[in-house]
């Protein structure tokens, strides 16, 4: 797979987000499945890998997600970046640095491993960005980190950030009905070598095609009972997208997943999309997309299409 650049981190030019396995999207799988589809995705050219402390069945507890990355990739640590993300809540009367090297030697010691290679601050807090900032310059001076990133953020607090210690990069919610950050956020990371990883880019699979008004989604622990285009109302009025996405797909030969994937990517050079899934032949499929090739009409036809046609649902920086 061809690869891109996070500031000076090399990764595969498709991600994976490896959340699925451990919650919000209904019955997490068997262990043995989990770590043998990150092992997959691997084998298959994935060399970049996304988990959180959070990331644990239902939001209770910490680590079950960072447990079996670490497994999965323990014999093949020197050759994936992996990323986390911590919560900071507040600060211990020690100092923001303090705190927060306390929850990476937690996600070091579950990921089996003495570096994390971009440990992003999973949502703003109380906390002043500059602080967070300051800190995450000490870590990777320690050795610790290699390079760190902010996740649902604005402008503003990327920039107070980036004058402190320089941002690998940005992991924001962006997709075909997500595209607040192509406004300001991603010509900044542009402009100043940042890395965007968009998360949830096939839209909590709405741009997949294989999501329905009438699709039933599990009860537990299931992020798209919430999400807005997943509502069923919306679902409907999305439904345009979704078969132009399926049009454009058979003419390639591929996915509407895929498509929608190579169009973030012949977009924009510093993105690197990370698509979550559960699902071993669906992981395949989107790392797939990094194949697709979109020429320069194909690409124009696509976004002229994608900006006739009206959005339903928005979830935004302020969303989960």
């Amino acid at each position: 797979m061809k690869k891109r650049m996070l500031r000076d981190i090399e990764v595969s030019e498709v991600g994976m987000g490896c959340m699925a396995f451990s919650h919000g999207y209904g019955k997490i799988p068997e262990e043995k499945y989990s770590i043998e589809a990150i092992q997959n995705a691997y084998d298959h050219g994935c060399t970049f890998f996304d988990t959180a402390e959070v990331y644990s069945p239902n939001l209770a507890g910490i680590g079950h997600n960072e447990l079996i990355v670490g497994k999965a990739l323990k014999d093949v640590r020197e050759n994936v970046v992996i990323a986390t993300k911590l919560m900071l809540h507040g600060f211990s009367v020690g100092s923001v640095y303090k705190t927060i090297r306390g929850h990476l030697e937690g996600s070091l010691d579950r990921l089996r491993t003495d570096y994390v290679d971009i440990y992003y601050l999973h949502r703003m807090s109380g906390v002043p960005v500059e602080k967070v900032a300051e800190a995450m310059g000490r870590l990777i001076e320690d050795g610790l980190i290699r390079g760190w990133g902010l996740s649902q953020v604005d402008v503003d607090i990327i920039d107070r950030a980036q004058q402190v210690t320089p941002l690998a990069a940005i992991q924001n919610i962006y997709s075909m009905v997500e595209r607040d950050s192509e406004a300001e956020i991603i010509p900044y990371c542009m402009k100043n070598n940042i890395g965007f990883v968009p998360f949830s880019p096939i839209a909590s699979g709405l741009l997949s095609g294989k999501i329905t008004p009438q699709t039933q989604f599990e009860r537990n622990d299931d992020v798209r009972n919430w999400v807005p285009q997943l509502s069923r109302r919306n679902i409907e009025g999305n439904q345009p997208i979704v078969e132009m996405l399926k049009s454009f797909a058979e003419k390639k030969k591929a996915t509407p997943a895929q498509i929608s994937l190579a169009w973030m990517l012949h977009k924009y050079p510093n993105v690197v999309p990370i698509p979550g899934s559960k699902n071993k032949e669906r992981i395949i499929e989107n790392l797939d997309s990094a194949n697709v090739e979109l020429t320069g009409e194909e690409f124009t036809v696509l976004e002229d299409s994608l900006n006739s046609l009206k959005v339903y649902g928005h979830r935004g920086l302020g969303g989960f």
